[in-house]
């Protein structure tokens, strides 16, 4: 079990995993707000995800997503992040005190399934790169960064936040 006390339960993950639909049901569920970063990076710059990283650069954009995420000061929220959130050491440092890590895992075949589009998704991805490459240089990040890894490839949405749920429970 873990202890929430106000503090902000940070999804972490592949795109496609399911952190957005995730983050949403699992406010509901404990009466916390909800706020997707790749949004608010959007909505802030007013640009799509797209656009920014071909403007930037996969690191360049990498700079701009953490001087956002480290600028994100709120309590008692349910942060959906972008998959890159990882590349950026001051943003997951910043995660890991306001909150709690969790990382949505899921298995390479059945991410394949879910992604078709990576460049229309605003993944920052290094040119040349396979989905197979990026999935094997972001695992050990995740692993890195999160309090608790779900299992998400069997599971629906609502069992997940069931299984977080059970994990926070009586933290709320």
């Amino acid at each position: 079990m873990i202890e929430l006390k106000g503090k902000n339960i940070v999804l972490i993950g592949m795109p496609g995993v399911g952190k957005s639909t995730v983050g949403v049901l699992l406010a509901k569920r404990v009466g916390y707000a909800f706020l997707d970063t790749d949004i608010y990076i959007q909505t802030q710059e007013g640009k799509s995800l797209q656009a920014l990283i071909r403007q930037h650069g996969t690191s360049g954009f990498c700079d701009i997503e953490a001087r956002y995420m480290t600028s994100i000061s709120v309590k008692a929220h349910v942060l959906a992040t972008g998959g890159s959130v990882i590349y950026r050491p001051e943003a997951m440092k910043h995660f890991k005190t306001t909150g709690v890590v969790i990382h949505l895992g899921i298995e390479l075949t059945r991410l394949k399934k879910r992604l078709d589009d990576l460049d229309a998704r605003g993944v920052v991805i290094a040119p040349g790169l396979t989905l197979d490459e990026l999935y094997a240089e972001r695992q050990p990040l995740y692993a890195k960064y999160a309090d608790v890894t779900i299992k998400t490839d069997v599971l629906s949405p609502d069992q997940v936040v069931r299984e977080l749920s059970d994990i926070l429970i009586g933290s709320y």
